[in-house]
C-alpha cells in the first residue's frame, strides 16, 4: 500500500507542536457522520492504520490519523515529560480544534488505545463514542508504582525496564531491522522479549531470521525504517512518563470510571500477552458501557492480522449507535 496515496497533512496547532497527520475525506462527505481519529502505538506510526482508513472513509467517515508526537514529521521533544499523556491528550483537543471537530469517535491501539482512554477522562466533552484494541482500559493510579517495581509484581513487563533506560535508544536505533522484526511477528512465530534482559539479547543476535513471521513485507519495512531514522528518543519517551503521568493524574484528580454515558469497544487478539482475560474483566468494573469483541488466535496487530475483522467490527459497531447506516462500497 502505497504511503502517498493518502491525503498528508501538517498543521501548528495551538499547543505550539507541529503535527504530522492523514486527513481522508470522502468524495462525497456526509456531515452528519462524526469524524474518526485513530491514534497508534509504539512502536507505529500512522502507518499502522493503511488498512482501515480507505475502507471507512469509503463509508462515508472523515478519518484523521496523527503521527503522534515523537513519531514520523511530527514534532519531536527532547524532554520525555512532554510526551506525558496529559500533554499528548492537550495535543489532540487542539488537532481537532485546528479542524474545527467538536466531537469525534476516537480509537487507539497500544499506547494510543491507553492514550484514547484517558483523552475520555481529560477531554469527556470531545467524544462520541471510543474504540479501545489490544490494550484495556485502566483507571488512574492511586499510588505511584515505578516501572521496577512493576516488572517485580509481573516479570512480562521487565522490558519496559529497558524502554525507560537511556541505553535502549541508541541500541535500537543500531538494530532497526531486527527490533521491528521482532515486535511486528505473527503470534505463532512469537519470540519470547518481555522480560528484562531479552529483547537487548535478541536484537542484536545476528544467528535469527526477522523476517521469517514478520507482518511486514520488505517495503512496508522499509517505510516504517524510514520513519525512525530521526531517532527513537521520542517513541521511547512514552515508557519514560510514569511518575510524570502519575503526578499529574493525581493533581488533576481525575475519576477511575470512565463517563458513565460514553458508548466504548474493546477488541482484542486471544493471543496477544500483553491482554490477559483478567485485565478485560477488570475493564468492565470501570466502563458502564462497554462492549468486548475477542478475535480468535490473533495476535497484538489486530489491524494487521485481522484487518478486515477490525474494519467491519468497528463499523458495526457505530451502526449500532445509531452512527452509521451502511453505503455502496
Amino acid at each position: 500500500m502505497d504511503p502517498t496515496s493518502f491525503n498528508h497533512r501538517t498543521a501548528q496547532i495551538s499547543t505550539g507542536r507541529l503535527y504530522h497527520f492523514i486527513d481522508q475525506i470522502p468524495r462525497n462527505h456526509d456531515t452528519t457522520r462524526p469524524p474518526i481519529i485513530c491514534l497508534h502505538g509504539f512502536p507505529d506510526s500512522w502507518f499502522g492504520w493503511r488498512h482501515q482508513i480507505g475502507p471507512w472513509c469509503r463509508q462515508g467517515f472523515r478519518v484523521i490519523v496523527p503521527d503522534m508526537l515523537g513519531y514520523g514529521e511530527t514534532d519531536t521533544p527532547h524532554d520525555s515529560s512532554a510526551y506525558s499523556t496529559k500533554n499528548i491528550c492537550n495535543d489532540i483537543s487542539a488537532l481537532l480544534d485546528f479542524l474545527a471537530i467538536p466531537k469525534a469517535v476516537v480509537i487507539g491501539h497500544d499506547w494510543g488505545s491507553y492514550t484514547a482512554g484517558r483523552f475520555a477522562l481529560w477531554h469527556p466533552d470531545r467524544l462520541i463514542a471510543l474504540v479501545l484494541l489490544s490494550v484495556p482500559y485502566v483507571p488512574p493510579m492511586t499510588q505511584h508504582m515505578p516501572v521496577e517495581e512493576m516488572a517485580r509484581k509481573y516479570p512480562s513487563y521487565g522490558y519496559q525496564i529497558y524502554f525507560a533506560s537511556e541505553s535502549s535508544t541508541s541500541e535500537i536505533e543500531a538494530n532497526l531491522v531486527p527490533f521491528l522484526g521482532l515486535v511486528f511477528r505473527t503470534s505463532d512465530k512469537a519470540l519470547p522479549w518481555t522480560k528484562l534482559e531479552e529483547l537487548p539479547a535478541l536484537i542484536t543476535n545476528k544467528q535469527i531470521d526477522f523476517t521469517d513471521g514478520c507482518l511486514l513485507d520488505e517495503r512496508e519495512l522499509q517505510y516504517y525504517v524510514s520513519q525512525f531514522q530521526r531517532g527513537m528518543r521520542g517513541p521511547l519517551s512514552y515508557y519514560r512518563t510514569t511518575k510524570t503521568r502519575f503526578e499529574e493524574e493525581k493533581e488533576a484528580q481525575l475519576p477511575a470510571h470512565l463517563p458513565p454515558n460514553l458508548p466504548v469497544l474493546f477488541m482484542y487478539g486471544t493471543k496477544d500477552a500483553s491482554c490477559p482475560p483478567s485485565a478485560v474483566r477488570n475493564a468492565h468494573k470501570f466502563i458502564s458501557r462497554l462492549n468486548t469483541v475477542a478475535l480468535e488466535d490473533v495476535g497484538h496487530w489486530v489491524m494487521l492480522e485481522a484487518q478486515d475483522r477490525v474494519t467491519s467490527e468497528v463499523l458495526r459497531y457505530l451502526s449500532s449507535l445509531g452512527l452509521y447506516q451502511k453505503s455502496q462500497l
